[in-house]
């Protein structure tokens, strides 16, 4: 960061009119004219840091935006006690099974949470609730960019307090609380809002926290709009390598791995340590099971990334082709095609396996949790080829490297069928 902050004086868009609203700890409504017990009103050390991510982006950008937010929390951390609270899952624009309420669902579901722990403290939102005393947020700050781009064409990190370029999501009650999203919960209330331009990365934001508030729950908006401190690094792969898949889902790649695709740890070599902290593999040490692993995109991809995205006919010549030359006789798929498409893969590639959940599964373990499966599976492939800048081939490249793959059997990618150049993706080494 260049210079200092510029806060002579932080200026608030909201204005509390009411004391702090609490709801009762045995799970009582909440009201916002409600006096605090002394017990809440009493300030605790411990701060709650919130955030959350623009709704149109999908679930593995999410988790790379956990990632910038676990790097704020360590410098934090140097200056004062706080707990990062993990925002709920819910209404994301790739969870489109029909008739499936997926909303305010808790990391727990995704994810090992105490794995998360052994890198910095984190609660689930409704812990966050019991502890603080009421489903109130103190203090949110909307991260935005600068309406006047980057000055000069030069880049520089820079945080300054402005008015809301597109306006605030956030519309006041009658009581002079905010209402918003706040992942489904609808008694979720915030007490001020205040919008930020921020240009840099994730540790910016530490003098505003630190100096230019005392709310005990402060909330970050829009938390893509913050870049990584340390991309890559150790701190980032610390933080990768503490999201480990929660273990019922891991469970289910496992069994199925073993019943239709001959693969299991041991034969594989591709054994894992449950503590995150003791696993560290030589990269190649990892064989994989008997099957090639395939990320295809589509949807979304098919018009937003044309040049670099391969059709159909495309992709079944490329894996066509990788098997042979990989003596192998069965691909894994894990793709959003539509219906057609299916179809089309289902004719011409008969090598085809993928995981088709039952209509009980699905509920059991959501679309999220389906899409975690597909990428353990595709993680423990002989070989793994992904689609172009997808965040959902990325974090497979990431669990592939964890697991102690070779490089050259994980980063590799789809070309468009007009391409000229196919340039494969980078590899990130993992750091210890």
């Amino acid at each position: 960061m260049t210079g200092s902050p510029r806060f002579p004086l932080l200026l608030l868009l909201g204005l509390v009119v009411t004391p702090l609203a609490r709801a009762a700890a045995d799970g009582g409504a909440f009201d916002p004219g409600q006096t605090p017990s002394a017990d809440v009103a009493a300030a605790k050390q411990r701060r709650y840091l919130l955030y959350d991510v623009n709704p149109p982006e999908g679930f593995n950008l999410r988790r790379d935006v956990y990632l910038r937010m676990a790097s704020l929390m360590k410098t934090l951390l140097k200056n004062e006690d706080w707990v990062l609270v993990l925002p709920p899952w819910g209404h994301l624009y790739h969870w489109q099974s029909p008739n499936l309420e997926q909303v305010r669902i808790v990391w727990a579901a995704f994810f090992d949470v105490p794995s998360l722990n052994k890198n910095v403290p984190v609660i689930e939102y409704e812990q966050y609730i019991s502890e603080s005393g009421g489903p109130f947020i103190e203090q949110i700050y909307v991260l935005q960019g600068y309406a006047e781009g980057w000055t000069e064409g030069r880049w520089e990190e820079k945080i300054d307090e402005r008015p809301c370029i597109d306006g605030l999501e956030y519309k006041n009650d009658k009581q002079g609380f905010y209402r918003g999203w706040f992942w489904g919960y609808k008694e979720t209330r915030g007490l001020s809002v205040a919008c930020l331009s921020v240009q840099g990365s994730a540790s910016i934001v530490v003098p505003v926290l630190l100096e230019n508030t005392t709310a005990q729950s402060v909330m970050l908006d829009r938390g893509e709009n913050l870049l990584h401190d340390h991309y890559a690094g150790k701190d980032y792969w610390d933080a990768r390598r503490s999201m480990v898949f929660a273990k019922h889902l891991r469970m289910v790649g496992d069994e199925f791995r073993a019943k239709y695709l001959n693969s299991t740890d041991e034969v594989d070599k591709t054994v894992y340590n449950e503590d995150w902290t003791k696993m560290k593999v030589k990269l190649g040490i990892a064989r994989g099971g008997p099957y090639l692993g395939v990320h295809l995109r589509r949807k979304d991809f098919i018009w937003g990334h044309r040049k670099d995205v391969s059709t159909i006919s495309g992709a079944v010549e490329t894996i066509h082709n990788l098997l042979e030359k990989l003596k192998l006789d069965r691909v894994f798929v894990a793709t959003d095609a539509a219906e057609d498409e299916l179809d089309e893969l289902k004719k011409h590639l008969p090598e085809m396996i993928r995981f088709e959940p039952s209509r009980e599964e699905l509920e059991l373990y959501n679309d999220g949790g389906v899409a975690i499966i597909d990428q353990w599976i595709c993680a423990h492939a002989r070989y793994f080829v992904g689609t172009s800048v997808s965040t959902f081939s990325f974090r497979i490249h990431e669990e592939r490297e964890i697991l102690g793959f070779d490089p050259q059997t994980t980063y590799n990618r789809f070309c468009g069928d007009e391409e000229t150049e196919c340039e494969q993706p980078t590899h990130w080494k993992i750091v210890y």
